[in-house]
C-alpha cells in the first residue's frame, strides 16, 4: 500500500513529488524506488495539464463572463513567452523551466511548470523534457534530504 500511496501523493498538486518521496522513504521504500514511483506519478498528469490548460483558455476566450480574463491570459502568456525566449534564447527558457521545476520549494513543480509552459506557448516536447528533468532533480534532492532526516531521527 505504501507504494500506491507514494504514487498517488505524487499526483496531487502542490504536494507532488516533494511530498511523495519523503513519504515513501519514511515508510521504508528505498530512495531510488521512491524517486521512480514519484517521478512516474508526478509526470502522469503533465500532458493533460499542458494541452487542457491551453484549450480551456482558447475555449473560454469568447465567452461572455470569462472571455476577457481568458483572452488576457492567452495574450499575456504569448507575449511573455516571446519576451522570455528573446532574453534567454530558445534553449534558455527551457533551462529556466528545468530549474523552476527542479528546485523543491512550495509553488514550483511539474503542475505549475507545465501550466506556465502551456500559457507561455512553449513547445510541448521541449517543455516535457525540461519538466521531467526538473522532477528528477527534485526527486534526488528530496530523496537525499529524506534519508538525512530519517537517519537523524
Amino acid at each position: 500500500m505504501t507504494y500506491l500511496y507514494t504514487f498517488l501523493i505524487a499526483m496531487v498538486p502542490l504536494i507532488e513529488l516533494r511530498g511523495a518521496v519523503p513519504y515513501g522513504v519514511a515508510n521504508g521504500i528505498p530512495m531510488w524506488q521512491a524517486i521512480i514511483i514519484g517521478v512516474i506519478g508526478n509526470m502522469l498528469p503533465v500532458p493533460v495539464i499542458f494541452f487542457f490548460a491551453h484549450r480551456v483558455l482558447k475555449w473560454g476566450a469568447d465567452k461572455p463572463v470569462i472571455g476577457g480574463f481568458f483572452s488576457w491570459c492567452l495574450k499575456k502568456g504569448h507575449s511573455g513567452g516571446q519576451k522570455l525566449t528573446k532574453s534567454t534564447g530558445e534553449k534558455g527558457i527551457y533551462y529556466a523551466l528545468f530549474l523552476f521545476v527542479g528546485i523543491p520549494i512550495p509553488g514550483t513543480g511539474a503542475w505549475t511548470g507545465t501550466l506556465a509552459a502551456s500559457i507561455l506557448d512553449l513547445k510541448f516536447k521541449n517543455s516535457v523534457i525540461a519538466v521531467i528533468a526538473g522532477v528528477i532533480l527534485a526527486g534526488f534532492i528530496m530523496g537525499i534530504s529524506s534519508i538525512i532526516l530519517v537517519n537523524l531521527f
